[in-house]
């Protein structure tokens, strides 16, 4: 050991005397210096503007970390762009010096062993590289004074992640230093087979036992976890691996030339070492033995512990996904076996960190609906001439796809819509979990945990929608229908996809049923029957929730029901004047009372405000709800419009001509504010009942984005919030700089000027009097 210290020792004092070394390391000074300053100026520059114009002003609205670190142009992301230029310079003279210089032959003629030697000059350059990490390290502790509350835990991960990844890039180099005498080309070799490593991971995917292999032996995002805060011993042992085959090559090399072995036998040792370090980084690769450690402050990198408590409910028992992929649809590239890793590592890693007994099938078909537009362009041919042909065109081998007559005996490609799906089974029940035409594609974490939770509980959450008096519609896509957000398979949000039964009910033949999550009547355009109402007004005192949409000029068409409540929509249109809308689209204020319905992003950050901030929220046209009985109900407002900017139009309202005017003797109203959504809550027996009135309808519709979060936060209020399953995060902390301008200009001299002039001095001083000795 005291050896191998010795030559590092050696090794060291050859860089340090070297201007090639001193070069280097003062332009990678620099490269940091300008990475990190560059993004705080900018930041300080905001936060100044904010600070000197807006007086309630606490905090910027983005992570510093991640600006400053991990954006574009950040300290992290220009270090790893240009982290491949570097090693390889220091490396390339490691061994071919020795041999350039003929002192190779007298280090093996000493009593020292070669893997002594290469050991030896490894951990030089391993230390070097600490040197650089260390260089790094003092902008990431710049940060801990220029940043409040600052993810110290994700810095100290990148830093990991930085410094494996240099020493294997040093492991890399030191082999190809061995291999020629040429410092050139054995920098030229390490860039080489660097670009090799980084681009091999996408080769050759198609074949199972290779798609493994190379996939494994990519070097290309290994340290993409570690930037994130998250540290895998799978990726740990990973750069272990690398260096231990890289450093064993090294050695085997050495020996080599010293040996007059055969060929094969030398062959056979590269062979053995290739199969040790495969065996070691398969086995470390598997889902039951890899820890996690997630460095986040907020556990992003973690399932949300409600999606970790769904997974305990779900026991020892397996979980088989079969992943179905139809190669006539859009998105089929993203389940062909060439994604196939990647489908694994973004949908499925998360899960498999907490179950690791999770299976997973592929199957490959083609079909496609009878009057699908493909049959147009491909005129005269039959599915499977069409199928040929997509394949040719995609590079896709088609023989392993099964034909439609095949495929629906197992799976009903029609109920999956012919796109991508998954078909999760646990203890003999099997659900569809969907893909979504969106750039995320595949399904999010509320998805996923709202078709667990199915998988553990006895109910699935029923919304009927009352039809019959020309309602708003589930069924329509139309600009007033309510399918967008309801039973759109397409739509990652819909109520469908996040744990929810939608469907309807037609209140002229049939009783509503006991136990449903809510009842939906929404913007009914002709009056109620008795007979209808009085159904409504029973399922209203038997305690069961409900959510009544209306819409001005037909108040009165849900008065009679709405009588029940204690609540009323009054008569006319409410009025706000503006310059760039017309005068009946309303933009109410996100009270704090909503906020509080659900854990929707938004709501949510309204909510850590205590109300301080809030957001407008867009109703095209809206009735005021009042409330006529409180002996009925506990009532609180949802939606209210800001004071003295609205005003009731009693009469008819004209949309599409002047600005209307407030007229009294007509019967306008104005008053501070409008209330236009209202919560009400009452005890019925052991059981809270909610209901919430709106006097917009339209604001659901899907021209409207089907209400998006607030309608959704309703749903969930409604359904006692056990639908869906929130997975949102608590927001880091680091959104404010603790530095003055004065104080980065400052930083930005000493960092990019004056460090790198000492340095220069220091090794130029150092080079001559070492050159005069």
């Amino acid at each position: 050991m005291q050896l191998i210290f010795k030559i590092a020792r050696t090794e060291l004092k050859n860089l340090f005397y070297s201007p090639v070394a001193w070069f280097i390391t003062i332009v990678f000074f620099v490269v940091c210096a300008t990475a990190y300053t560059t993004p705080l100026s900018w930041l300080i520059d905001r936060q100044s503007m904010g600070t000197r114009n807006d007086p309630n002003f606490q905090f910027l609205g983005f992570p510093m970390t991640t600006m400053i670190f991990y954006g574009y142009g950040g300290l992290f992301t220009r270090v790893l762009q240009n982290l491949y230029l570097f090693i390889p310079l220091l490396t390339m003279s490691l061994i071919s010096r020795e041999m350039n210089s003929g002192t190779i032959k007298m280090l093996y003629s000493s009593p020292v062993k070669t893997s002594y030697i290469v050991l030896g000059k490894y951990l030089a350059i391993t230390v070097f590289s600490g040197i650089f990490t260390a260089i790094v390290a003092i902008f990431v502790i710049s940060g801990h004074f220029h940043v409040e509350n600052i993810e110290s835990g994700v810095l100290l991960s990148s830093l990991l992640g930085l410094f494996l990844l240099m020493s294997a890039y040093a492991a890399i180099g030191i082999f190809m230093s061995s291999l020629t005498t040429y410092q050139i080309i054995s920098a030229i070799a390490t860039f080489t087979l660097i670009f090799v490593l980084g681009n091999i991971g996408g080769l050759w995917q198609d074949y199972d036992f290779v798609r493994d292999l190379t996939y494994f032996l990519s070097i290309s995002g290994r340290t993409s976890k570690m930037l994130r805060g998250l540290v895998t011993t799978k990726d740990i042992i990973y750069f272990v691996v690398i260096v231990a085959m890289f450093v064993s090559f090294t050695i085997l090399k050495l020996k080599g030339t010293r040996e007059s072995k055969p060929w094969y036998l030398k062959v056979v040792r590269y062979l053995g070492v290739i199969i040790v370090c495969l065996a070691i980084g398969y086995i470390s690769s598997r889902p039951r033995f890899v820890g996690y450690f997630d460095l986040t402050s907020n556990k992003s990198n973690t399932l949300h512990p409600n999606t970790q408590e769904l997974i305990k409910k779900l026991g020892d028992e397996p979980l088989e996904i079969t992943l179905y992929t139809n190669l006539l649809d859009g998105s089929m590239e993203n389940g062909l076996p060439r994604a196939r890793n990647r489908y694994l590592d973004r949908m499925w890693e998360n899960y498999l960190r907490f179950k690791p007994n999770i299976s997973f099938r592929y199957v490959y078909y083609y079909d496609m609906p009878e009057k699908s537009p493909m049959l147009r362009r491909f005129p005269g041919k039959n599915i499977h001439e069409i199928a040929y042909e997509f394949g040719r065109g995609h590079k896709v081998d088609t023989v392993g796809f099964l034909p439609p007559a095949k495929i629906r005996k197992q799976f009903d490609p029609e109920e999956a819509e012919y796109n991508l799906t998954m078909m999760v089974t646990y203890k003999g029940k099997t659900k569809i979990l969907r893909t979504y035409p969106d750039t995320d594609r595949w399904p999010d974490e509320m998805n996923v945990s709202a078709l667990l939770k199915q998988f553990v509980t006895d109910t699935i959450p029923k919304i009927l929608y009352a039809t019959g008096n020309l309602e708003r519609s589930i069924h329509k896509f139309g600009e007033r229908e309510f399918l967008a957000h309801t039973i759109n398979t397409k739509n990652r949000g819909a109520l469908v996809n996040i744990g929810f039964e939608c469907d309807t009910i037609n209140l002229h033949s049939q009783a509503i049923p006991a136990g449903i999550a809510a009842l939906v009547v929404a913007d009914p355009k002709v009056d109620l029957t008795p007979a209808i109402q009085q159904k409504i007004q029973q399922y209203i005192e038997a305690g069961g929730n409900a959510l009544f949409l209306g819409e001005p000029g037909k108040q009165h068409v849900l008065n009679p029901v709405l009588a029940h409540t204690g609540t009323q929509l009054s008569n006319g249109t409410l009025v706000q004047v503006t310059t760039h809308e017309m005068p009946h689209m309303l933009r109410p204020f996100v009270t704090l009372n909503m906020s509080r319905l659900a854990d929707e992003t938004n709501l949510v950050k309204i909510r850590r405000n205590n109300g301080k901030d809030t957001a407008q929220f867009l109703m095209p046209g809206s009735a005021e709800v009042v409330m006529t009985d409180s002996s009925r109900f506990s009532a609180k407002s949802l939606l209210t419009t800001f004071p003295g900017q609205v005003w009731l139009k009693a009469g008819k309202l004209v949309t599409d001509s002047a600005a209307p005017v407030f007229n009294a003797a007509e019967g306008d109203l104005q008053k501070d504010s409008y209330t236009v959504a209202t919560a009400l809550t009452r005890k019925v027996g052991q059981k809270e009942q909610r209901i919430v009135v709106a006097g917009d309808a339209d604001f659901g519709s899907s021209s409207r984005g089907g209400g998006g979060e607030v309608l959704r936060a309703c749903y969930s209020w409604l359904d006692n919030n056990q639908y869906p399953v929130y997975s949102l995060r608590e927001q880091t902390k680091d959104r404010k700089l603790t530095i003055s301008e004065g104080g980065v200009k400052a930083a930005e001299i000493i960092y990019v000027w004056i460090i790198p002039a000492l340095l220069l001095t220091g090794g130029t001083v150092l080079l001559i009097r070492r050159r005069r000795k």
